[in-house]
């Protein structure tokens, strides 16, 4: 538990000491706050569908937790590069534990980051239920560590900086943009509904936004199981193939 908690502390140290990151990391999600939450909501509106705020924002809530979860996936490849995991391996520790450190790490700096957008979209105008606050963040939770497990996992493979963004823009921005949390999926294309029973984020975004605001568009206990499953396994992968890295 020490190795664990030694290197969970070392992700918290490196993001608080990193304050371009903490302002840059929440200019994205304030772009489309902004930009989409005013500039679209009258038309929300006007089509009977409510408060454009409302439902936008778990949607970008989850979209800062994903983005600040795969990219810890960097931190990796930084590592190798300068020699950090070189020496990290080396040491008689699992490399299980050390896997798990990283990841609760990677974990805990985007659940900060999430909790700083939703304090941000309060202001704005969401309105959500306080009482199930602890739901959403249970599944803000499970996206946080699903996908910060996935980005350890490909930084693990991948040791190009580049590839590595260049692999996550096409397969972290089509899961976003198919997710539903930028538009409401009641309504939308057959064949969207259909990609989004298949799409993992959308059972996060469901789970956020239908935690805090009721709107469900599968249910609780499906949002839950799917995460859960899904975390479970991309853990059980990213584990075995960190535990063969060569740094």
């Amino acid at each position: 538990m020490r190795i664990i908690y030694i290197l969970w502390l070392r992700q918290l140290k490196r993001y608080a000491r990193s304050k371009a990151r903490i302002v840059g990391s929440l200019c994205h999600p304030l772009l489309f706050l902004v930009a989409l939450g005013f500039g679209m909501g009258d038309i929300y509106e006007r089509a009977g569908e409510g408060d454009y705020i409302i439902f936008l924002s778990p949607g970008i809530i989850a979209m800062t937790t994903v983005f600040s979860s795969i990219f810890t996936g960097v931190d990796v490849i930084w590592d190798r590069k300068f020699g950090f995991l070189k020496e990290t391996l080396v040491a008689p520790v699992s490399r299980l534990k050390i896997m798990l450190g990283r990841t609760l790490g990677g974990a805990t700096t985007a659940m900060i980051q999430a909790l700083i957008v939703l304090g941000i979209t309060i202001p704005l105008g969401f309105e959500f239920n306080w009482l199930m606050l602890p739901f959403g963040l249970l599944f803000m939770l499970l996206i946080a560590i699903l996908f910060t497990a996935l980005g350890t996992t490909i930084g693990s493979v991948i040791k190009d900086l580049q590839a590595f963004h260049l692999i996550m823009n096409f397969v972290v921005m089509p899961m976003f943009f198919l997710s539903g949390a930028l538009f409401p999926v009641n309504g939308s294309s057959d064949i969207f509904r259909y990609i989004l029973h298949f799409n993992p984020l959308a059972y996060g975004v469901d789970g956020v936004r239908g935690s805090l605001t009721g709107d469900f568009y599968f249910n609780m206990p499906l949002n839950l199981t799917v995460l859960v499953i899904l975390t479970s396994i991309i853990l059980f992968i990213g584990s075995c193939i960190f535990s063969r890295i060569e740094a």
